[in-house]
């Protein structure tokens, strides 16, 4: 039998969905606001707030041109990384989800992991001084301190850079990383953002285009370490421990800069290929064989899931590893 054309004409017209608006096709998809323009919204809030925090702590703390103390650095630092969460959490109401969605899960903090990647970061930089050390590159002097004054900059120095890992990490690889990943896949928005990472290094005195590079590739082993283990702590204690292996355990350059309150007299001489030159050690072409092998730590300790591996593309970016 042969039914009305009429009546099934008009119930096919009325099962098609109508035309989307042009803005909607622009600023939407499925799922709500294109990852993009979250990024670009994220990224906005952070700069407005970011100027504001800095011009109220240059309105208490004026330094001297040229100079940063670790306490002024700590301060910036630690308003920085507020700054970061307070725009990660604004977008979270936005979106719906909690703000540890983004790499930072509060009940993870400070715990196992981070301490494996601090462990981790401790080995690679003693590693790296000592390979560029066989080759004559580093000599680690007199000492520079002594008595409480080790512990009291060891302290210091320990958390700035466990700052500084909460407020480079977040901002390179915990919101930017998750919310681009949502848009164009992990691993080209990890290449993105480390390329960003060590172009915005060539800002410090005495970095130059091999540090950067060594600062790329450091944090694409920071995104797989992330990708593996599903949050950003062990990457956190990587980063700071690196940082403070550099500045106050061997007495080095960090990304071109020198700081106060370094343990010994040490120094680097002989081929910048080698000893990194005015970069540090990151800028030596062993950093990247020692990074290399943070790698595959990474790869056996962290190893990836059967869902993650059947898949180019997950849901949630932070997937290689089930915690």
């Amino acid at each position: 039998m042969i039914g009305n054309p009429i009546s099934y004409e008009g119930e096919l017209k009325a099962t098609v969905p109508p035309p989307k608006r042009l803005l909607n096709q622009v600023f939407l998809n499925d799922i709500g606001i294109r990852s993009g323009w979250r990024l670009f919204l994220f990224v906005v809030i952070f700069i407005a707030l970011e100027i504001f925090s800095e011009t109220v702590i240059r309105a208490f703390v004026r330094p001297a041109p040229g100079v940063i103390t670790p306490s002024y650095l700590l301060l910036v630092e630690i308003a920085r990384f507020a700054v970061l969460m307070f725009a990660a959490f604004l977008m979270s109401r936005m979106e719906h989800r909690a703000v540890g969605s983004y790499g930072l899960p509060l009940e993870s903090a400070f715990g196992k992991r981070f301490w494996q990647g601090f462990l981790v970061g401790l080995c690679e930089m003693s590693a790296l001084i000592g390979l560029i050390a066989v080759f004559g590159g580093y000599s680690f002097g007199s000492l520079a301190l002594h008595g409480t004054e080790i512990v009291r900059w060891l302290l210091l120095w320990a958390v700035v850079f466990i700052f500084v890992g909460l407020s480079e990490e977040f901002a390179f690889r915990g919101y930017a990383q998750f919310t681009l990943a949502d848009g164009i896949g992990f691993w080209p928005a990890a290449i993105f953002l480390s390329a960003l990472f060590g172009a915005i290094h060539l800002a410090n005195g005495g970095e130059n285009w091999r540090g950067a590079l060594s600062v790329m590739f450091i944090g694409l082993i920071f995104a797989f370490a992330l990708r593996r283990t599903g949050n950003l702590w062990f990457v956190v204690g990587l980063h700071a421990a690196f940082d403070l292996g550099e500045t106050f355990l061997f007495s080095v350059p960090d990304s071109g800069m020198r700081f106060e309150g370094h343990l010994s007299n040490a120094t680097l001489t002989g081929s910048h290929w080698i000893t990194g030159g005015s970069v540090g050690p990151e800028g030596s072409l062993f950093s990247f064989l020692t990074m290399g092998c943070v790698a595959l730590f990474v790869h056996f300790a962290f190893p990836a899931t059967k869902t993650a591996l059947s898949t180019n593309e997950t849901p949630t970016p932070f997937l290689d590893h089930q915690i």
